[in-house]
């Protein structure tokens, strides 16, 4: 199984970038999504996520009103439009897939495939 990341990069403070995460359709399918970070010397936090079955849609607090995913259902491929960014979301941006007969879960451990992470660096 692979999860292709994409469109990372050096943006400064308040401008916008659009990570997206392909996969095979076998993959994309029957599966809630989700898009994880970690920064420098802190833990992988949850960003944001979406769910296979009518398309529930959550974020993490520090990006609510900023970020949005989205999916293309015909593309496989899951997208992360970030706005407003700040130095703080510098990190390596990871997309991840879990099953969907399970519960949506914003906790990494859950979750069964992941890309290889793209790189977000945020300058003041």
């Amino acid at each position: 199984v692979q999860l292709q990341a994409s469109g990372g990069g050096l943006v400064q403070a308040g401008g916008s970038l659009r990570l997206s995460c392909a996969a095979s359709e076998r993959t994309f399918t029957r599966h809630h999504w989700g898009w994880f970070r970690q920064a420098p010397g802190k833990e992988r936090e949850f960003v944001a996520g979406i769910t296979w079955t009518y398309g529930y849609i959550y974020y993490g607090d520090s990006v609510k009103g900023r970020f949005t995913v989205s999916r293309d259902n015909a593309k496989n491929t899951v997208f992360l439009q970030m706005n407003s960014l700040k130095p703080e979301d510098t990190a390596v941006y990871y997309c991840a897939a879990m099953n969907s007969p399970r519960q949506f879960s914003r906790s990494e451990s859950k979750y069964d495939y992941w890309g290889q992470g793209t790189l977000v660096t945020v300058s003041s």
